[in-house]
């Protein structure tokens, strides 16, 4: 007889696999966009929604979510080359030009678990040219005892810079990873009018 913990883990397998299902997309496009920190890779659906943003050379670790949240490319979904719509270009064009509000128009879908979401949709409310810590976030989310969860969606989280994880820092105000690398953290969030020197909040 199965314990209540093994029926427990089943049930929410199921409930995963269930929800990756019903949010698959057949076909998925991804387009190269430049920026000033580097080439980004941008994912998107049939309906222009943004699903991934990373940087080109992690790549490897673009491909890594888009199986985990979609399934495998060729069996699950197609990911074919194409241009990127024109209102996501814009939006980032805009966005590293100085009007930091661009991007939060640009319309995003993903997959992941409910609290995954949660989160995600809780990194887009933090207003540009502020941060929050990580356990800030989890009371937001009213789960204060989370915080290493919050952390953990916060990394996994696949469309960078439009869901702004590199707003959330240390408690200590230090800067902590970012899935791009340190200095394009430190790179945005002085982009954003948010200084940081030693990886200390400083102004």
């Amino acid at each position: 007889m199965m314990s209540e913990n093994g029926q427990t883990a089943l049930a929410a397998d199921a409930r995963i696999a269930a929800m990756r299902k019903s949010t698959v997309p057949k076909n998925l496009f991804v387009a190269p966009l430049e920026s000033p920190i580097g080439t980004m890779l941008a994912v998107h659906d049939e309906a222009q929604c943004l699903r991934v943003l990373d940087f080109q050379d992690y790549e490897s670790r673009m491909h890594r979510l888009l199986r985990l949240h979609y399934g495998q490319v060729g069996v699950d979904f197609s990911l074919r080359a194409a241009t990127a719509p024109r209102a996501t270009r814009d939006a980032l064009q805009r966005y590293f030009g100085g009007a930091l509000v661009a991007i939060e128009g640009i319309a995003t879908a993903t997959g992941g678990t409910v609290f995954q979401r949660g989160v995600w949709a809780a990194l887009r409310k933090i207003p540009v040219g502020t941060t929050v810590s990580y356990g800030a976030l989890a009371r937001q989310l009213g789960c204060p005892k989370a915080v290493r969860a919050v952390g953990l969606a916060n990394g996994a989280n696949p469309i960078g810079i439009v869901v702004p994880c590199h707003r959330v820092i240390g408690a200590d105000a230090s800067l902590t990873g970012y899935g791009g690398g340190i200095e394009r953290k430190r790179w945005l969030l002085s982009h954003e009018g948010i200084h940081f020197r030693s990886d200390r909040h400083v102004a």
